[in-house]
């Protein structure tokens, strides 16, 4: 009986950081190019993320060769910064843009760079484990119109509610500090 246990926990495990059927991740993905500060344009909305606007996603390398993940948002309804850190590691192989990420000690959940700017790294589009998670990041607080244009056909394409895409929102009356002191 404890064998079956673990056997069913494993395989919810790995289905958490498995692409979700008919998503593949981009190819040709070189890490060094990923890291540093994304702005987040559209997701789909979730409880962890819910009210956060103006948000930003930091990647950095780990001592151990993964990536540590610094998500920052600003909740309008608690006027106030929210900050989590995580960390990912490689699912794959390091030129695949799949990744599995953790905010919460030993569970994992799929990061599936499905889009992507490869000539200069300024956008991509990402799933989670299944097609309820989907975000739309860049190096910058907009994108051209075309871009989400993309996202949008993509998305829709491969499944996803887009239906329900939030638009992140960049400029807002923030007094509570900026960004940068969220810790």
């Amino acid at each position: 009986m404890r064998a079956i246990g673990l056997l069913a926990v494993t395989v919810l495990v790995s289905a958490c950081v498995a692409a979700p059927s008919g998503i593949t991740p981009v190819s040709g993905f070189e890490l060094n190019r990923y890291l540093g500060k994304w702005y987040e344009i559209a997701r789909l909305d979730h409880s962890f993320e819910r009210d956060l606007e103006a948000v930003t996603a930091e990647y950095s390398m780990r001592e151990d060769g993964g990536v540590r993940v610094i998500n920052r948002g600003y909740s309008q309804q608690d006027q106030a910064w929210k900050q989590a850190e995580g960390r990912a590691y490689f699912v794959d192989t390091p030129d695949t843009g799949h990744l599995k990420v953790s905010f919460f000690g030993p569970f994992y959940g799929a990061y599936v760079i499905f889009g992507l700017d490869h000539e200069q790294y300024r956008y991509s589009f990402i799933s989670g484990p299944n097609r309820s998670f989907l975000w739309l990041l860049a190096r910058t607080q907009s994108v051209p119109e075309q871009v989400i244009t993309d996202f949008r056909q993509q998305a829709a394409s491969l499944g996803f509610d887009i239906g329900q895409l939030h638009m992140v929102r960049h400029e807002l009356p923030i007094t509570a500090g900026s960004a940068d002191d969220a810790q």
